[in-house]
């Protein structure tokens, strides 16, 4: 992955530098144990007696998902494995011991209770929204081949003038522009390489630098808010605002970006204010000089045009009567057929994301299609709770973890949990503005996560440039987290309690 995008040799140093402390002989003793753990643990919830759970007439399939959905939890915040790996071991367990395509004398109907379907259970993969996903990868490979993306980040570039202030702002508004609709790590990656011609323009004891270099990761996180295909967390929590047989919002993409953008934009303005107050310019001007040239050719038009039909479907959704999903598919159908991909092209697809996303979405389609989630509604006063409290802990739950592990997994893990709770509080929720203030405040949550260089990719990027040391992102993720979660979570009581979704 990546391979196509400019400022690639930071993202391959930087998975070459977590393979190699992967194996480091320390960690693999510590893997080990932590594995170990993880299976004695998962094997005494497989193996209780059903009565400890509190949930009357759980069967053996709901206590197998509930087994199976610690065993995710232990695995993805302790990272024994790559998190998409998770993910795959959620869906084969599943299929194994829950499926009625299931070991057979595992998966006895009558002595376990009503299996999943095995289909279902596969089709996660080829969720509407994880469509969307690729949809927006394909555009993004389309981008770096013509050299669209760097073209474009030239020349927005060059629109904020050579004081040095200004030119922090469009590195931050350009970069989050980019997250909405490429992956941040490569967003990240490609606006990292243009500071290279920008930094020895600045002196070396100037903490304009320092500005610069935390733009980018601030910017790709933040920007990842603005569109449903920003960011994982924000798939996910569309998949279950716009299931049929749950919400049925019918949540678009226009409609997101209506809410969100302003969000977005607003907390880049606050991040460039506080970015300059904190690390100021000691040199007023600088010269941009960026490499990048836009290919000539048919395939180059091909590319504008099928960019711009997209986004413009994308946002009049609600015109078209063409859903998101749909709309995805325009371009890898346009470019498949003109050439513009190829077969090669296609392995640039970031697939550990997908299956990071579909594993999440087969823990989900487990809780509901099992009946556990009903089961769990019925037997636990989920009623009882605080809507105030359920979503300042969601929130906070949400952003805690995301610091420490990958917001797609802490999306994936507390979504399915939250729909039951949600739904077992009913009518009480509507004092926050329901469901979707819930589910949309996890999205907002998981992208505010951006304290420490394993927060999220692009900031181990910046850091591993040696620009930046962990104190001043630590500072300013702190200061950018807080704010976000503050100005988010209010603009989602204000959206709830005027019934705009």
């Amino acid at each position: 992955m990546f391979k196509l995008f400019q400022g690639f040799h930071l993202v391959d140093a930087y998975h070459n530098m977590r393979l190699e402390q992967w194996f480091h002989p320390n960690r693999i003793i510590k893997k080990i144990i932590e594995a170990v753990i993880v299976a004695v643990l998962t094997l005494l919830v497989w193996n209780a007696p059903s009565s400890v759970f509190g949930i009357e007439g759980l069967t053996v399939i709901q206590q197998r998902i509930i087994a199976i959905f610690v065993f995710a939890a232990l695995m993805w915040i302790l990272e024994v494995v790559p998190s998409w790996a998770t993910s795959v071991a959620i869906m084969v367990i599943m299929l194994l011991f829950t499926s009625d395509s299931g070991i057979k004398w595992m998966c006895n109907t009558e002595e376990v209770g009503a299996l999943l379907s095995h289909k279902a259970i596969m089709a996660t993969f080829a969720e509407p929204t994880v469509m969307l996903f690729i949809g927006g990868f394909i555009l993004a490979i389309a981008a770096a081949k013509t050299g669209l993306d760097a073209y474009l980040a030239k020349s927005l570039l060059t629109l904020f003038g050579t004081k040095s202030e200004n030119l922090l702002l469009g590195f931050l508004l350009i970069t989050a522009l980019f997250s909405m609709f490429v992956s941040n790590t490569a967003t990240a990656a490609m606006m990292l390489t243009f500071l290279t011609p920008v930094f020895k323009q600045l002196p070396p004891e100037g903490k304009g630098r320092i500005a610069l270099a935390l733009a980018i990761p601030v910017a790709a996180n933040l920007g990842g808010m603005g569109t449903p295909i920003g960011t994982p967390p924000n798939t996910i929590a569309l998949k279950y605002l716009n299931d049929p047989e749950g919400l049925n919002l019918g949540l678009g993409f226009g409609q997101w970006m209506m809410f969100m953008t302003p969000l977005v934009v607003c907390l880049l303005l606050f991040s460039w204010v506080l970015l300059k107050k904190l690390f100021p310019f000691s040199q007023k001007n600088i010269t941009l000089h960026i490499d990048g040239e836009l290919k000539k050719g048919a395939h180059t038009y091909i590319v504008i045009v099928t960019f711009l039909v997209t986004v413009a479907l994308w946002l009049l959704d609600r015109v078209t009567g063409i859903n998101s999903y749909t709309v995805a598919l325009i371009p890898f159908f346009v470019f498949a057929l003109t050439g513009v991909i190829n077969r090669r092209d296609l392995e640039e697809i970031n697939w550990s994301v997908i299956w990071m996303v579909a594993g999440g979405f087969a823990l989900g389609y487990g809780f509901n299609g099992s009946g556990l989630a009903e089961r769990a509604v019925a037997s636990i006063p989920f009623g009882n709770f605080s809507p105030i409290l359920v979503l300042l802990l969601s929130g906070i739950i949400c952003y805690l973890l995301s610091n420490f592990i990958s917001n797609s997994a802490t999306a994936a893990l507390m979504t399915p949990i939250l729909v039951v709770v949600c739904a077992a509080m009913g009518d009480k929720l509507d004092i926050i503005g329901g469901t979707p203030t819930v589910l949309l405040g996890l999205a907002i949550s998981a992208s505010s996560a951006m304290i420490l260089p394993i927060s999220t990719p692009p900031n181990a990027l910046a850091y591993s440039t040696n620009l930046v040391n962990q104190q001043s992102m630590a500072k300013v993720g702190i200061i950018v987290g807080i704010v976000s979660l503050l100005l988010g979570y209010g603009l989602l009581y204000l959206i709830g309690t005027l019934h705009l979704l």
